[in-house]
């Protein structure tokens, strides 16, 4: 494949080492000063036998790890910068325990945070014990970049079994890093978590949803990997709420208020004074993140397992962990991903979990404001529960709009206006009755979970309608025309009956789509023809036919992977690239004239290409 190997020799110059930014990277970040109980400390040795499967250039640009016109294409330096910095596992406490014998050359001088944070899967719901179970945080990145200073955190996945892993605590015993008879447990990631992640990453931040992002993956002989993400902030809820739930007023405020400094200083916050008021302010930011974010999962249908421990989500609302991850083709609200011992909340259920991690906020706001930890029960009512519930229904009424195609003037020229209202809640309401609908069969098992079949796809009939309407059907769509287009491979004969109460619902929806094209051709001087036309373009776009959903990532991913010794590791992340790029959903991106990576001539490639959209075509409605 023509991967450049680990060469364990430290380099005579590193002075001169064309990547210098890398350099930063060694286990040193401030979240050690503000939160001093809030990690456990591990020393690090070197890991042989690893090889760069992929780097995110675009990333690293981004961040100014590397200079703005590298190529995206891996030299042998740049791998030896990503191995020296990346490819590490931890001493822990098993290794300690029975005199791991390690070479002194192999260790770091530097140690590396494992961070202490909520988890529900541990026993005492406290977060005594829970955290990073398999994770380092290799420390943090600072470059100015258009004249703006921004930092970056970085942490790595597979490195090795912490005590703060579910699996130390359900054996009692400190684990093995490696030992195939605790699985989970046993500190290593598989190379398929980095390689889904990294391409469900890339399209979720392409397509406007924030997430985390995946800057390296070092893969191993044994299918086991080493996934490096990278955030602007990698705190999560949870890094919060086990300080709350322990009374630990003062780690509780540290964590805060380094969050607070850290966004004001990227520039992602305004400043903020330095008073109680500013845990107001910061529980404000966090409703309205957490209310559109609850938003934008529902109407995206992005399964994201968010729960009352704050674990599964960053602090910004953004994703964090896509091993249960997934976006559907249809509303499939009935969905419960298994894991072990419990099932997952649902989309629709997500709502109610966000709700409660900003009332968890507000009992923290509170508690630092006054000293005094009020029950959670008191903040029930809470005034940032209203924002949050603003937010989430106005970022409903936007997206609802967004996928029928009108921009974002126009949305916010229709929202904006409170007599535009009713119309738009009436559309939307009309879409989540077909988007409800649920197969005859009834709610049956998939491999990961449970699930009762949507039969509609809201998608198809929002991409087709202005094209009927453009071709002359000014008239209403006939009720068959209109369930023929609807309906998905998950609908039986049954299911697709015309009753009169459907039939009704069928003439609703257009007559408000209409009404809808009116009052915007009227806001903005069009006629409703060229209004309908630029609608259809973008709605083309945005309902594209063959998105990829979380089952067609499985397979995309698994497909990389085995044929990942065709190719070299250059080829392979334009293969990667470009696969993003075809699911790119928002006209926004190319309006701006983002580059396009253009066509593939490698033969293999462009076969592996359509195998890869054959993939994504075949499982468009699935989960």
């Amino acid at each position: 494949m023509g991967h450049p190997k680990r060469n364990h020799k430290t380099p005579s110059t590193p002075c001169h080492s064309p990547y210098p930014g890398f350099r930063q990277i060694d286990g040193s970040h401030p979240l050690r000063q503000a939160v001093p109980d809030g990690f456990v400390d591990y020393a690090v040795r070197r890991k042989a036998g690893g090889e760069v499967f992929f780097f995110n250039f675009a990333l690293a640009r981004e961040m100014g790890l590397i200079p703005g016109d590298h190529p995206d294409a891996l030299n042998s330096k740049l791998c030896q910068a990503i191995l020296d910095t990346f490819s590490l596992q931890i001493i822990n406490e098993y290794d300690i325990e029975h005199k791991t014998r390690i070479p002194k050359k192999d260790i770091l001088a530097n140690r590396y945070m494992a961070t202490r944070y909520l988890q529900l899967q541990h026993a005492d719901k406290k977060g005594l014990h829970s955290g990073d179970g398999r994770s380092i945080w290799n420390g943090c990145f600072t470059a100015l970049r258009n004249g703006k200073k921004t930092c970056w955190d970085l942490s790595s996945c597979g490195t090795g079994a912490t005590r703060l892993s579910p699996a130390t605590s359900y054996e009692g015993r400190f684990i093995k890093t490696g030992d195939p008879a605790v699985s989970y447990g046993c500190g290593r990631a598989d190379i398929e978590e980095g390689v889904g992640a990294a391409i469900n990453s890339e399209i979720f931040h392409h397509n406007g949803i924030p997430t985390e992002r995946i800057l390296a993956i070092i893969a191993f002989s044994d299918n086991t990997s080493i996934n490096v993400r990278a955030s602007r902030n990698l705190l999560r809820p949870a890094h919060f709420f086990h300080h709350v739930k322990q009374n630990n007023y003062q780690s509780l405020k540290g964590a805060v208020d380094y969050y607070i400094e850290r966004q004001t200083n990227n520039g992602d916050w305004p400043r903020m004074p330095d008073n109680p008021q500013r845990y107001r302010t910061f529980l404000e930011r966090i409703a309205t993140r957490f209310g559109r974010t609850a938003a934008v999962f529902e109407m995206e249908y992005i399964f994201c397992w968010m729960d009352w421990d704050g674990d599964n989500i960053l602090t910004d609302g953004g994703i964090i962990d896509f091993g249960s991850v997934r976006q559907f083709g249809l509303f499939h609200s009935e969905y419960r991903y298994e894991d072990v011992d419990r099932y997952s909340t649902t989309i629709a259920e997500q709502k109610n979990k966000a709700r409660y991690i900003v009332q968890t906020f507000a009992q923290i706001a509170d508690y630092l404001a006054t000293g005094h930890r009020q029950p959670i029960r008191n903040f029930r009512q809470h005034p940032s529960l209203a924002i949050f519930s603003q937010t989430y229904e106005r970022t409903r009424d936007e997206l609802g709009l967004y996928k029928a195609g009108f921009d974002q003037k126009q949305i916010r020229s229709l929202v904006n206006a409170p007599r535009n209202r009713p119309l738009i809640r009436c559309f939307r309401n009309l879409c989540r009755y077909f988007e409800n609908a649920k197969s005859a069969k009834g709610r049956h098992s998939v491999g990961d979970g449970i699930t009762r079949d949507a039969i509609f796809c809201l998608r198809d009939i929002l991409r087709e309608l202005p094209l009927l309407y453009l071709a002359g059907n000014t008239a209403s769509i006939s009720p068959e025309a209109f369930i023929d287009i609807l309906k998905s491979n998950y609908a039986g004969k049954k299911d697709l009956a015309l009753t009169p109460g459907r039939r009704t619902k069928i003439r609703q929806f257009q007559t408000v789509y209409k009404k809808l094209v009116s009052r915007v051709a009227c806001i903005t001087g069009r006629s409703e023809q060229q209004l309908l036309q630029k609608i259809a373009t973008r709605s083309g776009l945005i309902n594209r036919y063959d998105r990829a959903t979380g089952d067609a990532l499985i397979y995309v991913t698994d497909n990389l992977i085995k044929n990942k010794r065709k190719f070299t590791a250059t080829a392979l992340n334009r293969i990667i690239h470009a696969f993003v790029e075809q699911q790119i959903l928002r006209p926004e991106y190319f309006e701006q004239g983002a580059p396009c990576s253009g066509k593939m001539h490698d033969g293999k490639a462009k076969q592996l290409m359509k195998t890869l959209h054959d993939v994504v075509e075949a499982c468009r409605e699935g989960i």
